[in-house]
């Protein structure tokens, strides 16, 4: 979908990630830990006019839409995702009061509900019991003050890398429809991905940014490859087709820099003779969301140009020279198609399935490869994985002539110590389905499945996925 924020909708989303930067992320932990639910915290956020987001302002909500409805409760994500997920439900339901209710309800309930002054939830019944509430085997038990559901956790919690999206989403449509437990991703960025598996609101983290041995062990966590995929210049220039524009690794660095400020300049011309480049103003297109992409792009340009290393260098997040920003790789690549003269950087998939041109890179032994499954694999051939402590490894500006230049692992992140085991064995096997069962689907995507002896080693790893000193989860064929 292509189009461009309002000035309403933008000052929403602004509002809203304030709210969840402020009231929420500090808090995240603390509540998680506590089992704490914030009710002050909801009702501050209904005071906003969170509670009723697209309740019909006569009966005291917001009157807003589904786009808006999106951005709110993506952006209180990356304070917190269960809080997040907390807010669409009372949404829905005063949603559904106000769509199908009687006169009278809509009068008893929609402006307390809009108001916070009562809370919203639903309940949902098991797979082949249907209506049928004595054949259900969960149950409510009450503990003290509280109440401790029993029964098989049905769904699966995750965040982060906007990089793996599409082949997460394949690969959780497909294992519902074969095991019935679903796969709730919140596509947020690397960035908030490691923020919220370390707060541990989300039962796995997401991150094209892998991180270093003694940063998992600060933390408890433990990472492992899923797939991996390369990351492209995508541009947006009249006349030029995808692939016909070739560039090096110091020339991309001095766009970003802003040091080649026009598409005709000579550095340009003299890497594409026969090539019509026009005097067009170049527009910089970069994230603005901590972003593994935007570690793996920095961190290649850093090993490309001194200057990008001194003045701006490698990270998830850095302070950018020129540009505009965009959220997630969906949002560059919707800023480069609607620029023209721009060139951003996103995931190959997302240019793939924008049909957006892209630029050729030259890579280490001289040539220009096709952005494609075959060149990120070539990329990874002399990877060893045996010898990455944490499974921590760059594929950046690989040897070999048809490698791609950048080319990384995404990688999942857990707490080696679980608080849930449950949760932290649905996680594992919903990833060892994936080892097994996932790599038509990742290269239909023009991802690259991990190799079958990396997978066997990160399967073997898992037995280090505890609770209460005991392994989570056993792989059928590690």
């Amino acid at each position: 979908m292509d189009f461009s924020l309002t000035e309403e909708q933008a000052a929403i989303r602004e509002m809203a990630e304030n709210f969840a930067r402020d009231e929420i992320a500090p808090q995240a932990l603390e509540w998680d830990q506590s089992k704490h639910f914030p009710v002050d915290v909801i009702r501050n956020a209904a005071a906003l006019g969170l509670g009723g987001i697209m309740v019909s302002e006569e009966h005291g909500g917001s009157g807003l839409g589904r786009i808006e409805a999106v951005l709110i409760y993506e952006a209180l994500a990356r304070g917190c995702a269960a809080i997040s997920a907390y807010m669409s439900i009372h949404n829905m339901v005063a949603t559904m009061i106000d769509k199908h209710g009687s006169a009278e309800q809509r009068e008893n309930y929609l402006p307390r509900l809009c108001a916070g002054e009562i809370l919203a939830s639903y309940c949902l019944t098991e797979p082949a019991c249907g209506s049928d509430a004595a054949a259900l085997t969960t149950r409510a038990e009450r503990d003290g003050d509280d109440y401790l559901l029993t029964g098989q956790k049905m769904f699966i919690s995750g965040a982060g890398a906007t990089f793996p999206y599409p082949i997460y989403s394949k690969w959780a449509a497909a294992y519902k429809d074969k095991t019935g437990t679903g796969l709730n991703y919140q596509s947020i960025g690397s960035g908030g991905g490691i923020n919220q598996i370390e707060a541990g609101t989300v039962d796995f983290g997401a991150s094209d940014k892998p991180l270093k041995p003694e940063d998992l062990d600060k933390n408890g966590l433990y990472q492992f490859p899923t797939v991996m995929g390369g990351v492209v210049p995508m541009i947006n220039l009249p006349g030029i087709a995808a692939g016909q524009l070739k560039l090096t690794g110091p020339v991309l660095a001095d766009i970003f820099l802003g040091k080649i400020k026009t598409w005709n300049d000579p550095a340009l011309t003299a890497l594409n003779p026969g090539v019509t480049l026009p005097p067009v103003p170049i527009t910089v297109v970069h994230r603005s969301d901590g972003s593994g992409t935007s570690f793996l792009f920095t961190t290649y340009l850093a090993s490309q140009s001194p200057q990008w290393q001194t003045q701006v260098g490698a990270s998830d997040t850095v302070q950018w020279p020129v540009g505009l920003g965009g959220k997630g790789n969906d949002g560059v690549a919707a800023f480069v198609k609607q620029t023209a003269g721009s060139i951003g950087y996103v995931e190959y998939a997302y240019a793939k399935k924008s049909n957006a041109p892209f630029a050729l890179l030259k890579n280490k032994a001289g040539n220009y490869p096709q952005p494609a499954a075959a060149s990120f694999s070539a990329a990874a051939a002399s990877a060893d994985w045996t010898k990455a402590p944490g499974n921590y490894l760059l594929l950046l500006d690989q040897p070999g002539k048809d490698a791609w230049p950048i080319t990384g692992a995404t990688f999942i992140l857990v707490h080696k110590d679980q608080r849930n085991a449950a949760a932290g064995a649905a996680v594992l096997k919903f990833f060892d389905w994936a080892y097994q069962n996932g790599d038509e689907n990742a290269g239909s995507l023009d991802y690259v499945p991990m190799p079958a002896s990396v997978k066997t080693m990160v399967r073997q790893q898992w037995s280090g996925i505890t609770s209460g000193g005991k392994s989570v989860y056993t792989p059928t064929n590690p």
